[in-house]
């Protein structure tokens, strides 16, 4: 068995689809960075990309123990990795939720983008990148729109 998987057109496009992806869930984070809150563009790139690079990955593990497998016993189902990634990303908007005795409960707006930037991910890694792009842009204009109803609200 090879150490090296030397597939590495297969390899730079996975790097390439997780480089996308954390561009994309960068500029989301840059928004939420702006606004002060409490996952900023770091968070929402590094999500981002584990999502992309975690959908990525089955397609090289299946390929890695096809050689030793026969294809009877093998089998993938792509819905668990999906499952997987959004309870990773559960787990972390959870951490950004709190409640302020003065000011209420904060941080949900930041925990859906957080959401989204997973879905976002797991777009780019499905190279539907037309509508990781599009949702991207959706995202910024509702975090901008949600921020000036508030501001004209007061």
């Amino acid at each position: 068995m090879d150490l090296v998987d030397l597939n590495w057109q297969s390899q730079l496009q996975t790097v390439g689809a997780v480089l996308i992806a954390a561009m994309l869930g960068g500029v989301v984070g840059m928004e939420r960075e702006l606004a002060d809150r409490p996952a900023g563009l770091r968070t929402h790139a590094i999500l981002a990309a584990a999502a992309c690079l975690l959908v990525s990955l089955p397609d090289a593990l299946l390929d890695y123990y096809a050689l030793e497998m026969t294809p009877e016993i093998l089998r993938a189902d792509p819905i668990r990795v999906v499952e997987a990634v959004v309870t990773g990303t559960a787990f972390l908007g959870a951490g950004t939720i709190f409640r302020d005795r003065n000011r209420g409960v904060e941080g949900l707006t930041t925990a859906a983008s957080l959401l989204l930037v997973g879905a976002i991910g797991i777009s780019v890694a499905l190279k539907q990148l037309l509508t990781a792009a599009l949702v991207t842009i959706l995202t910024l204009l509702l975090l901008r729109a949600a921020r000036w109803f508030k501001t004209a609200k007061h």
